[in-house]
C-alpha cells in the first residue's frame, strides 16, 4: 500500500516486563519528535492505561489494535497464561505487513523462558518470524549508528557452532547481507567484513582449520558472484576503528564474538535488525528487564533507535 509515511506495527512484548512501559515512554515523545512514520501499538488497553498511571504518563487508545490478555498482569511477575498472547501480538503484526496494513514491525522484547514454560517451542523472535513467513535462512544484525555487526549462527551453544558454519551457511548469509544492505540500506556495493572462527583466523591453520576449508573458499564464491566480501580476519583486530572504515558490516561467525563488541560500543541505543524476510523487522537491543517494569526506570532509548531505523528502511523500500 503507497503512503506519503510509512506505518510501522509496534508490539508490546512480554507484559510484566518492560516493554509496554518503554512503548509508552517512546510514543509519548513522538508527540515532540517527529520520525517522519506513523506508528499503531499492538497490546492490551487495560495494560497500557495501568502501567501508563504507575508511570505518570497520558495515555490514549487512538493508534491502538487492542489485543485482549489472556490473565491480568503485574508488573515483575511472568505468567505463561499470557505466552499466547506475545506470540498472537506479533501474528497480528505480519498479518498487517501482509496485507498493507504495515509496512514494518518493530518489537518490544520478550522473555523467551515463560513462552517455553508454557509449553510453546520458542528460541527468539527471530525464528519465529522466519518460520511464519517461510524463511529458512533468516540473519540477524545489530546496529548502532554506522556500526552493523551479523551473525553467522546465533543461539547455539558454544561447542556446536563450529559444525553449523558450513558451505551452504555461509553462502546464504553473505548473499542476503548483500541483497538486504542493498535494498533496504541503499548502499550500492556493501562491503562485508568476514570474521575468522579461530583465534588469529586460525593462523594458517595452525589454531584450526575452518578458515582454510569453510571460510575462505566462501568467501572467494560470493566474489565471483559479485559481492564484496574479504576475510576471513582475525576478531581480535577488525574491530578496530582503522579497520571498521573498510567495512559497511562485519560477519561474525558466532554470537558473543560480534555482539559484545557492538553492546559496548551502543548499548542503549543499538537496533536488532532481522535480514533475509520479505518484511522490515527491528528491535530493541536489550531484554525485559523485569525488575525494572513499572519503575519508572527503564530507559527506551534503544525503542527510539530501532522506531527511527525502521521508519528509514521502510521508507528506502518505498522510495
Amino acid at each position: 500500500m503507497k503512503r506519503s509515511r510509512p506505518r510501522l506495527a509496534l508490539t508490546c512484548g512480554e507484559p510484566a516486563g518492560i516493554g509496554p512501559d518503554i512503548c509508552l515512554l517512546a510514543t509519548a515523545q513522538l508527540t515532540s519528535r517527529d520520525l517522519g512514520c506513523d506508528i499503531t501499538v499492538l497490546g492490551d488497553e487495560t495494560l497500557l492505561a495501568q502501567r501508563a498511571r504507575q508511570l505518570g504518563l497520558s495515555f490514549s487508545p487512538q493508534d491502538l489494535v487492542h489485543v485482549p490478555l489472556r490473565e491480568p498482569v503485574r508488573p515483575g511477575s511472568l505468567d505463561p497464561r499470557n505466552a499466547p498472547w506475545v506470540l498472537e501480538l506479533l501474528d497480528r503484526a505480519m498479518a498487517g505487513c501482509r496485507d498493507g496494513t504495515f509496512d514494518a514491525i518493530v518489537t518490544a522484547p520478550v522473555q523467551k523462558s515463560v513462552i517455553n514454560d508454557a509449553g510453546i517451542a520458542f528460541t527468539g523472535h527471530t525464528e519465529y518470524l522466519a518460520d511464519a513467513c517461510g524463511v529458512k535462512r533468516p540473519v540477524m544484525l545489530l546496529a548502532a549508528d554506522t556500526l552493523r555487526v551479523a551473525l553467522a549462527t546465533t543461539h547455539l551453544p558454544l561447542a556446536s557452532v563450529s559444525a553449523a558454519i558450513t558451505a551452504g551457511l555461509l553462502d546464504e548469509v553473505l548473499a542476503i547481507l548483500h541483497r538486504d544492505l542493498s535494498a533496504k540500506w541503499g548502499i550500492a556495493a556493501p562491503r562485508i567484513g568476514v570474521c575468522g572462527l579461530n583465534p588469529h583466523a586460525g593462523e594458517s591453520g595452525h589454531l584450526g582449520r575452518e578458515e582454510l576449508e569453510v571460510i575462505t573458499p566462501a568467501i572467494e564464491r560470493a566474489r565471483a558472484r559479485g559481492i564484496t566480501a574479504s576475510g576471513p580476519w582475525p576478531a581480535d583486530t577488525i574491530f578496530t576503528p582503522r579497520q571498521l572504515g573498510n567495512f559497511d558490516v562485519v560477519l561474525a561467525m558466532f554470537h558473543d564474538q560480534g555482539l559484545p563488541v557492538l553492546k559496548y560500543a551502543g548499548f542503549g541505543h543499538a537496533v536488532n535488525v532481522t535480514l533475509g524476510l520479505p518484511l522490515i523487522r527491528t528491535s530493541v537491543d536489550h531484554g525485559t528487564a523485569l525488575e525494572l517494569a513499572g519503575s519508572g526506570r527503564a530507559d527506551h532509548g534503544s525503542l527510539m533507535a530501532a522506531l527511527e531505523l525502521a521508519a528509514q528502511l521502510a521508507g528506502n523500500r518505498q522510495a
